[in-house]
């Protein structure tokens, strides 16, 4: 078996075992489709887009986005402490392999996600109706994992504690959230606050999403938005490999 299927092995494995991880990658974010569903049902949002149309893209993106930066961010930072990463760095396994197996269970978690919560959006009492380009959710989700996996690189680069991991990822999450207009949309913020959410990654996975989904903008669009998202991802990965440790002891 080579390193790279050893690893990803490793780390799928891992992650379907761990009941917590999978709760909050799953139902955590499913729960607020619903409950978002429930109260705006029936409603529409500025430009007669339909509710569920842009919440359903909104708690995608927001839940892709925190599944990546939480766990590889634990994950590094574990494997790190407990010098598991050292005796990686003492085998013939380059940096590039051991991130590319995470990338590779990390997008397949978004694909799943992706599944899911559609399928529960389009059920006839939420009504989801995909009127954009929906194969273009494929490179948002590419460049959008690359992109909250390069961030979830640098939280697990910094942090030494799963309380420290914890901390700066929601500092970072949770603001985004709001800000990119994940759960609400951003038409009802000040334009400052417009203006500040086009430095945030969140916020062009999540247009990308709503417009192709919901079939808010076109292919224009969806093109700026893949590209401000590998831009986040050159950026992120750029700082992650500078601050990349193998070991709490160098």
């Amino acid at each position: 078996m080579s390193a790279y299927a050893a690893l990803t092995r490793a780390t799928y494995v891992a992650s379907v075992r761990d009941k917590t991880t999978l709760f909050f990658t799953f139902a955590f974010p499913l729960a607020f489709l619903v409950l978002f569903g429930l109260i705006f049902h029936g409603q529409e949002v500025k430009g007669g887009l339909s509710s569920i149309n842009y919440i359903a893209p909104g708690v995608l993106s927001w839940g892709v986005g925190n599944a990546c930066v939480f766990s590889v961010g634990f994950a590094l930072m574990q494997w790190r402490r407990d010098d598991l990463l050292r005796l990686i760095w003492r085998t013939p396994t380059p940096l590039r392999t051991l991130l590319a197996s995470r990338w590779t269970v990390a997008l397949a978690v978004a694909c799943v996600q992706t599944v899911l919560f559609t399928g529960v959006a389009l059920l006839p009492f939420f009504g989801l109706h995909v009127n954009g380009p929906w194969w273009a959710v494929v490179p948002l989700l590419v460049l959008g994992v690359t992109a909250f996996i390069a961030l979830g690189l640098i939280v697990g680069s910094v942090a030494n504690t799963p309380e420290a991991v914890a901390a700066i990822a929601n500092i970072l999450m949770v603001p985004m959230a709001f800000l990119s207009g994940s759960f609400f949309p951003d038409d009802l913020m000040p334009g400052w606050l417009r203006t500040v959410a086009k430095v945030l990654p969140l916020h062009y996975l999540n247009d990308g999403l709503t417009d192709a989904m919901g079939g808010r903008g076109d292919l224009g669009d969806i093109a700026v938005d893949c590209a401000g998202l590998a831009v986040f991802g050159v950026v992120f990965g750029l700082i992650a490999t500078r601050i990349f440790r193998w070991s709490n002891r160098t």
